[in-house]
Parts: structure tokens; sequence; C-alpha cells
């Protein structure tokens, strides 16, 4: 068997399988399901992340303790989180306890009882971590600037919900959604480890095969009308904090690669990004300062982000446009675009050096419809990405009369 293959294959019941064997003590193993915030209503504003929190909560075979210290027992570690589009149970454990890790994604996936006075306590937890995120302006400013974007569209919603929604949420609730939204067709179990997939193929039959097909057909909003908006808002902060962006391309775009490169040379996560270089390194003006890509099924949003001291805020921000102008005036030199590559490839590389980053990297395009690639059909990519396509497209999504900015002016 190749270390380096993914397999796949389909349970009768529709969820799919990815397995790559990687030999080691280490094992990842997620389950993501193809429902986030985007396919909430109006008045489910928060309801698929609270359904992440409570599946935890108890199920028909263990207490909520049991689930907890299930792999906290044997050293491994479970967690979950939510998306937009997604919601994921993830879990990092030795290889030999891949029968009990499967066995408990299994029981809370699809027999989660969600009593009533688990999902009072855990209410409490998701206000403090509302008001956690408003008491800090780094964080806030991403959830309103994707307000502003998408402003009237299932994308605008903040994950967490709001105080008032997240209160007023009960069992049925959490039942209801899951029946018109989690679909077994639409779930994806993955796993990195040293297992082969014969093994795995037998053990996801053993505890996820029983279950039911239970289909929903998708009919999510997709997103057009996209408006610019400038907001400033006064705050009580020392710093002042922007942030400057608009629409981009989809995940399945094939524009997506130049967008991912541009992303990078701008103010992705090497220190020598133009944004690094030239307004933290050269000014001082920026505490922080990065620019951010992400990409959704029928759309997709870059920004820049920054925390700068308020005496220097205009000019910091002048600056930005100044580097988005040249992005889209000037190619990048063959040098450059030389270093943008092996830059972004080692990066890549990097990040498949953790399991569980590969396998969500996998599960997603997956679910996207788009076939796993292995790290030569990622190169090929990058390779094939010119100077003219960085160009064209930083023309396309930095276009000064298309983007958006909001600013939380900090105390001068």
């Amino acid at each position: 068997m190749l270390e380096n293959k993914y397999y796949e294959s389909v349970l009768p019941n529709g969820i799919r399988l990815i397995h790559k064997e990687k030999k080691g003590e280490i094992a990842h193993l997620i389950l993501m399901v193809e429902t986030g915030t985007r396919d909430e209503q109006a008045h489910q504003n928060g309801l698929a992340h609270f359904v992440e929190h409570t599946i935890f909560k108890g199920t028909q075979n263990r207490k909520a303790y049991h689930i907890l210290s299930c792999l906290d027992n044997v050293g491994g570690d479970l967690n979950a989180f939510t998306t937009k589009e997604e919601t994921c149970i993830q879990a990092t454990f030795l290889k030999q306890h891949y029968r009990r890790t499967l066995d408990l994604f299994a029981d809370i996936a699809f027999r989660s009882t969600f009593p009533e006075n688990e999902l009072a306590k855990e209410k409490e937890v998701i206000l403090d971590e509302i008001n956690s995120y408003l008491d800090s302006p780094s964080d806030e400013i991403y959830d309103l600037f994707e307000e502003m974007v998408f402003e009237g569209h299932p994308l605008s919603r903040n994950i967490l919900g709001t105080t008032d929604l997240v209160k007023g949420f009960h069992r049925q609730d959490i039942l209801d959604f899951i029946t018109h939204n989690y679909s077994t067709n639409q779930m994806v179990l993955a796993t990195v480890g040293d297992i082969t997939f014969k093994e795995f193929e037998h053990l996801a039959m053993k505890h996820f095969g029983a279950q039911p097909a239970h289909l929903v057909g998708k009919r999510r909003e997709a997103f057009n009308g996209y408006k610019h908006q400038k907001r400033t808002e006064t705050r009580n902060n020392h710093l002042s904090h922007c942030m400057i962006g608009g629409i981009a391309p989809e995940f399945c775009s094939p524009l997506k690669m130049p967008v991912v490169m541009l992303n990078n040379v701008l103010g992705g996560p090497a220190m020598s990004s133009r944004l690094g270089l030239n307004i933290r390194e050269k000014y001082g003006f920026a505490y922080s300062i990065e620019s951010q890509y992400t990409a959704y099924s029928d759309t997709g949003l870059i920004s820049v982000y920054m925390a700068v001291d308020p005496d220097s805020l205009e000019k910091a921000i002048n600056l930005v446009y100044k580097e988005l102008d040249k992005l889209c005036q000037q190619r990048l030199g063959t040098l450059q675009l030389h270093h943008a590559k092996q830059q972004l490839i080692g990066q890549v590389a990097l990040s498949y050096e953790s399991g569980m980053n590969e396998l969500l990297g996998i599960t997603r395009s997956l679910l996207m419809g788009e076939p796993i690639e292995y790290m030569d059909d990622i190169i090929r990519k990058v390779d094939a990405v010119s100077a003219n396509d960085i160009l064209e497209v930083a023309n396309q999504v930095f276009d000064k009369g298309q983007l958006s900015q909001i600013v939380f002016e900090g105390e001068v």
C-alpha cells in the first residue's frame, strides 16, 4: 500500500470515507457535515453552533462526563467547530484507539439526546463566548465586516448567533434543525493514521453503517448583489482597528490559486509579506496587520485587517491602498514570482506535516465537489500561475470602486 495514497469509499447510507495510511503512533479522525451558519433561517441564527456544543452533553449510551473523558482517559484530544458552511467533530489519539474513537463519534453524531438541563447550562457558556468576542475588537470587526459585505444574505450572520436568539433555543429546535439539515450523503468520515483502509472501512461500517440513510436536499440561497460600503464607529479602545476588502472567487473557481498566491504576497503568514514589510516594519504603524482569503462554495472574501495607533490610522489606511494599487498596476517580476511560488509550496508542505490540517483540507474539498489533490497536484497548480494571472485577479478583487471598509476608531 502506498503511504501517500488516499482511499475512498461510500457506506450504504451515503457517508463518504477517506483514508490515508501514515506510519506512526498518532492518528487523526474527523467527521465533517456540510451544514453551517448559512443553512439557518433568520430566527435560528446560532443554532448550528449550538448543536455543535450540545452533541457532547449526553447520548443514549453516555452521559456528558463519559463523552468528555472517553478520549481524555487515554491521552487523546476531542474537539469540534462550526463555520459558515460546515460542522466538524475532530479527534487526535493513539492508533490503538481507533475502535473507541469511531464508537464515540457515531454515538455523539447520531444518538445525542440534548437533555434540557444541559442545554440551559450550555447557553450560559455560549453567552460568555459571545460577550468575549464583543470584548475583543479584533474578533468583533471580522464579524461586522462579513455582516456588511454579505448584507441581507445568510452568509452575513454571526456564527455564534445573538444573545436573545440563543436564550430562546429549545431541544425541539435542535431536533428540527438536524432533521432538515444533516444529511448522511453530505457527511465525510476521514482519517490519517497507521491502519489499513480495509481495517478502517470495516470499523466505519460497524459503527456508522447501520445508521439509516437520511437525505436532505440543499437549498442554499446564492449570494449576489454585493454593494461596497464604508462604516466608521467610535470605540473606547487604545488602538484603532480597520478592515478593507471585498468579494473574491469561490472555492472551486479556476481563479482560486492566483488569489491564494496574491493574498500570500500581500499579507499572508510570512513575515516578509508586503503589508508586513512596508507598513509594520518600515513605518512601525501597525501592531498587527494581515490579509485573509476565505473561499465559500459560491463566493469568497478577501480582506486586510490591521490594528494601529489612532494617530497613525489615516496614514496606515493610505499605505494599505497604496500596496493594493501596486498589485493592480505592477506585475510580479520573475524572481518575485519564483519566491512567491516557493513560499506557498513550502507553507502547504509544512501544513501537511499535521495530519489534522491535511484531513480538514481534503475533506472540505470533497464536500465542495473537488477531487482530492495530492501534493504533486498542488505544486503543478502553483507552478501554472503566471504573473499576468495574479495581476488580472488583483484588478478584479482590489478594484477601488468595489472595496468595503470598516473602522473602529480608538481614543486619540
